[in-house]
C-alpha cells in the first residue's frame, strides 16, 4: 500500500510541478508549490484508483486528483492560521505563515482554492463538460458551507461551548470536516465513469470516519516528530474526541468495525477493488 501511494504521489507531484512552472514567480507561487509538496496523498490516491476502477484514462484523472489535493493543502494553510489552530508544524515542516507571514499564508490558501476549481474543470481531465460540471458542483458542495467549511465552524464553536460534544455531534462535525472531501474523491472515478456513486459513496463514508478516528489515535499516542505536526492539543483544550468519548481501545474497535463496513461496501466490484481494501486498512494503522 505505501508502494501504491507513493507512485501516485510522485505522480501528483509531478503534475503540481508542470501547473505551477506556468505561474509567476513570487511568495504567493512559491507557498503553492511549498503547501502542495508531501503528504500522503490519500485523497488524490481515491481519485486515480476510482478512475482505474472504472476504466478512466489515468492522464485524465491526474487533473481532478491535484485538484482535490490543492483544495486540501488550501484548507490546511488556513487552518494553520493563528485565527484557527494556530500550528507551527505540518508535514514535519514550518506552516506557511511561519515560513512566510499571515498574509502571504491567507493569499496561498486563496490561489489553491481557485487552482482546485481550474484543475478538476480542465478540458484536458474529464472527457465531457458535462461531467466536469458535476465534478466542480460536487467539490464546491464537500468544500463549502454544506461539507468542509460547516465542520470546520462546528469543531470551532465546539471550543468554546459549554458543554462538551456528544458521539453523534462529533461524527456530524467529523462528516464535514475530514469526510466530505474524501467522499468526493472516492466518488470521483465513478463520477468520471458514468457508473453509480453508492457503492464507493458508503465506502468512503465509513473510511472517512475511520480515518479521523485513527487522527484522534494519533494525537494521544503518537509524537510530533513522527506525526509532523502538533500532538496533544485536543486534550489540551478540553475537546471532545473519539478517543476521549469511546477511550483508546473503544476507538481503535469502532476504527476497525468501519473499515470492515469500507470493504463490505465494495462487494459489488470483487477482486478488482482490492486496492481499495488495503487503503482502508491502512488509514487505521498509519502513525502519522
Amino acid at each position: 500500500m505505501k508502494t501504491a501511494l507513493a507512485q501516485d504521489a510522485a505522480r501528483i507531484q509531478a503534475h503540481f510541478d508542470q501547473v505551477l512552472s506556468g505561474f509567476a514567480a513570487g511568495p504567493v507561487t512559491q507557498g503553492m508549490g511549498y503547501a502542495t509538496r508531501g503528504g500522503k496523498r490519500i485523497r488524490g490516491f481515491l481519485v486515480l484508483e476510482t478512475a482505474r476502477l472504472h476504466g478512466v484514462d489515468g492522464a485524465r484523472a491526474i487533473w481532478p486528483a491535484c485538484g482535490i489535493e490543492a483544495l486540501h493543502a488550501y484548507s490546511l494553510v488556513h487552518d494553520d492560521l493563528p485565527a484557527m489552530d494556530d500550528d507551527d508544524l505540518r508535514r514535519g515542516q514550518p506552516t506557511v505563515h511561519v515560513k512566510w507571514d499571515e498574509a502571504t499564508a491567507v493569499l496561498v490558501g486563496d490561489a489553491l482554492h481557485s487552482l482546485a476549481f481550474e484543475l478538476v474543470t480542465h478540458p484536458n481531465g474529464a472527457e465531457r463538460t458535462d461531467i466536469r460540471a458535476d465534478l466542480a458542483l460536487s467539490l464546491a458542495r464537500a468544500a463549502g458551507g454544506q461539507g468542509m467549511v460547516l465542520g470546520q465552524a462546528l469543531d470551532i464553536a465546539a471550543e468554546t461551548a459549554p458543554t462538551p460534544l456528544t458521539l453523534e455531534e462529533i461524527t456530524r462535525l467529523q462528516a464535514g470536516k475530514t469526510g466530505a472531501l474524501i467522499t468526493w474523491a472516492a466518488t470521483a472515478g465513478a463520477r468520471m465513469g458514468g457508473a453509480d456513486l453508492a457503492p464507493l459513496t458508503r465506502y468512503s463514508e465509513a473510511l472517512g470516519l475511520a480515518f479521523q478516528i485513527q487522527d484522534d489515535v494519533i494525537d494521544v499516542t503518537g509524537d510530533a516528530a513522527q506525526a509532523g505536526k502538533a500532538v496533544g492539543k485536543d486534550a489540551a483544550a478540553g475537546k471532545a474526541t473519539f478517543v476521549s468519548l469511546l477511550g483508546l481501545d473503544g476507538a481503535r474497535a469502532e476504527a476497525r468495525s468501519l473499515v470492515d463496513a469500507a470493504c463490505d461496501a465494495l462487494s459489488c466490484y470483487g477482486d478488482r477493488a482490492e486496492t481499495l481494501q488495503q487503503l482502508a486498512r491502512f488509514v487505521i494503522s498509519r502513525q502519522t
